[in-house]
């Protein structure tokens, strides 16, 4: 298996240099690199279920490091990653590889290489037991998320671009710092060596360093403000590797963490626990209202997130308490839920890539009724959008009942430091919870499933055969492991048995195909008797209709549209997106920082002006609304004041004076003198 795991990383070079030596003039060329991309994701999904199965792998870098013993292993965390990381890669670079041959997508060479340097980047990040191994992989990530958001060298998209490498330069910053730490007290920088750390404030120090550093990548709040401006500028299905592959390695780091440090100090367990619950509000609030697909689909990639960050921080409550069950019910919520928006975040951004080329936009008001034509992209945005609400019969809904199941395990915690967050997480996950189905009911019901569109003859053909594909494969995996989900938590306690015991993880299988909370007697839930009997009910349901209603089932009354303010209001008579959200933007008005404003758009000619009746017969009214972003507001921009200032004092030393630039160095040589003598 060694063999593969080389043989995965030399396609995805060759694969690199192959968008670098061929170019785009050739339209046979373009897909290149995404084809041995899918190749190389096969090769590391075989690798990771080999890593499962027991089957040791491990490749030694010391002939290329010279700087202790450097390897790259496949243990069992790190197989569980690769198979959840890579083996949605599979149909993502299939649909990366039908998207690419279409014309005027790819219009200069750089793509194709950032989408290998992505995936081999992952990999080696997930393989690595080195620090400075797993740092040069993560900074390669980095570049990797700038030259995607960076493609289209315009100034729209110039901004997000930045903020994705200065959001990844502090996560790198945080991660090195986190790391020397605890190499520094074990000296050595091989990874499992910090298992052997003892508990002291340095350690507590690391802790929080790493766990801040790979929070940065997931899109923990406040640092979130990345993630939906970064895939949005991001090309395509490409946003699928960024959204559904890449972000894997950061929750990969976190799992790492607390398999290496194993405790954390008790503040940690309850800030991270609190901000994840943060995070998912905050993160389905604005996507709630967002009038863009792209930007809906990417906030609730950080719903999402919050959303794992919850589970992971009640193992870390019961990693801080010592209780066992409570590690593996938390771990186990986190990683279903990691699976479920692998999938389904796959699915929505290959699906929106398809939408998006065949329309030429992803305003939601345009998009209306898409599915009606583009049946193979609808269906995909229908049954993604479907799992992230939580609805049964998805991986999405087997997931939150977990989370929502180990939430409630708060009683079994004395301590109020512990039971107050929980309890306050738990209500927001629930709201979370109950806007997310407001959120996607708006896609599945007005996009994918509202009337016709205006522009609906105007649509060019649906994504590609191989894109086709990869939608069908992503869409079954929502259902199909909803349908197994039995087995999947048996196949997870293998991956996570690193973290926590695999008899304790597999006490979660009550009975062969039901489940409870690692918990016995607390609740039981079988998805897959659901999987049969919900269809069985629906069909029985529809039979006893067709019975006693005959023709009268198919039967459309139609009346008038009623619409209030007809006078005053032009418009449309049916809902539109923007209009469906209008009441979740006034209930969270206080998150979202809702600003309307109702104004006079058109008047009437003619007539007196001091006639009274002249604005009222003739005025026609308009309406808009608008959300802030609170952290960007009253966090980073406060921030970038004083920032400011600095580059300009800093600009001012730049003279292009040599005499000056060595006066500088004087001056900061004789300070850290002055310093170093001052502290011996």
């Amino acid at each position: 298996m060694t063999d593969v795991l080389l043989t995965a990383l030399g396609l995805l070079g060759i694969a690199l240099l192959s968008d670098l030596v061929l170019g785009v003039r050739h339209t046979w060329a373009r897909p290149v690199p995404y084809l041995l991309g899918t190749a190389a994701s096969v090769l590391l999904t075989v690798a990771g279920s080999a890593g499962l199965a027991g089957t040791p792998i491990r490749v030694s870098l010391d002939a290329f490091l010279g700087f202790g013993a450097a390897h790259l292993t496949v243990d069992r965390l790190s197989a569980l990653f690769l198979v959840a990381s890579f083996g949605v890669a599979i149909p993502v670079s299939l649909a990366c590889a039908a998207w690419a041959v279409r014309p005027r997508r790819v219009t200069a060479r750089g793509l194709g290489c950032a989408y290998a340097l992505t995936l081999a980047s992952v990999a080696v990040v997930v393989t690595a037991d080195h620090v400075f191994v797993f740092l040069f992989a993560w900074e390669s990530l980095t570049v990797a998320f700038y030259l995607l958001t960076a493609h289209r060298r315009d100034d729209r998209r110039r901004t997000p671009a930045i903020i994705t490498v200065v959001m990844g330069k502090i996560s790198g910053a945080a991660l090195l710092i986190g790391f020397l730490l605890p190499a520094a007290q074990t000296g050595s920088f091989a990874l499992p060596g910090f298992a052997a750390l003892p508990h002291t404030g340095v350690r507590d120090a690391a802790y929080a360093l790493l766990v801040l550093g790979f929070a940065v990548k997931v899109g923990l709040v406040p640092v979130h403000v990345w993630m939906p401006r970064g895939y949005r500028a991001a090309p395509g299905p490409l946003r699928a590797i960024m959204a559904g592959v890449a972000v894997n390695v950061g929750f990969y780091g976190l799992w790492r963490t607390l398999d290496l440090l194993h405790q954390p100090p008790p503040w940690l367990a309850v800030v991270v626990l609190l901000l994840g619950g943060a995070t998912a509000l905050l993160g389905i609030a604005h996507a709630s209202v967002q009038t863009d697909l792209t930007e809906v689909v990417a906030y609730s990639s950080v719903e999402n997130a919050g959303l794992i960050t919850v589970g992971y921080a009640v193992a870390l409550v019961g990693a801080a308490t010592g209780m066992t069950s409570l590690v593996a019910v938390g771990l186990l919520a986190a990683t279903l839920q990691l699976i479920a928006h692998a999938l389904a975040k796959s699915l929505l951004f290959t699906a929106t890539a398809g939408i998006e080329d065949a329309t030429g936009t992803t305003e939601l008001d345009e998009l209306r009724g898409v599915g009606h034509r583009l049946r193979f992209s609808g269906t995909g945005l229908a049954v993604g959008a479907l799992t992230l609400a939580g609805l049964p019969l998805t991986a999405g809904f087997v997931s939150e009942w977990f989370l929502l199941e180990s939430l409630m395990q708060q009683f079994r915690l004395g301590a109020l430091g512990y039971t107050l967050p929980l309890a306050v997480t738990g209500a927001l996950v629930a709201l979370t919870a109950g806007f997310a189905a407001v959120a996607f009911v708006r896609i599945v019901g007005l996009t994918v499933l509202g009337p016709r569109g205006a522009h609906e003859e105007e649509l060019a053909r649906d994504i590609g055969l191989p894109g086709k594909a990869a939608i069908v494969v992503l869409g079954a995996g929502c259902l199909v492991v909803a349908a197994v989900a039995p087995l999947e938590v048996r196949f997870l306690a293998a991956g996570l048995q690193d973290v926590v015991p695999r008899a304790v993880t597999a006490s979660a299988v009550k009975e062969p195909w039901v489940l409870q909370p690692v918990y016995p007697g607390f609740s039981i839930l079988s998805p897959s008797w659901l999987a049969v009997m919900l269809p069985l009910l629906f069909g029985a349901a529809t039979l006893l209709c067709f019975a006693f209603a005959r023709h009268r089932m198919f039967a459309v009354r139609r009346v008038p549209a009623w619409r209030s303010a007809t006078g005053g209001v032009a418009g449309e008579n049916q809902y539109k997106p923007f209009a469906f959200t209008n009441p979740t933007r006034k209930v969270l008005a206080n998150i979202l920082l809702t600003r309307a404003e109702l104004r006079t758009v058109e008047r009437q000619t003619g007539g007196r002006d001091d006639d009274p009746r002249r604005d009222a017969a003739g005025a026609h009214l308009g309406y808009t609304s608008d959300v802030v972003e609170a952290v960007e507001r009253f966090l980073y921009r406060p921030l970038l004041r004083p920032l400011g200032s600095l580059v300009r004092t800093a600009k001012r030393l730049q003279n292009g004076r040599l005499d000056a630039y060595v006066g500088y160095m004087l001056i900061a040589f004789l300070t850290v003198l002055a310093l170093v003598l001052i502290l011996t």
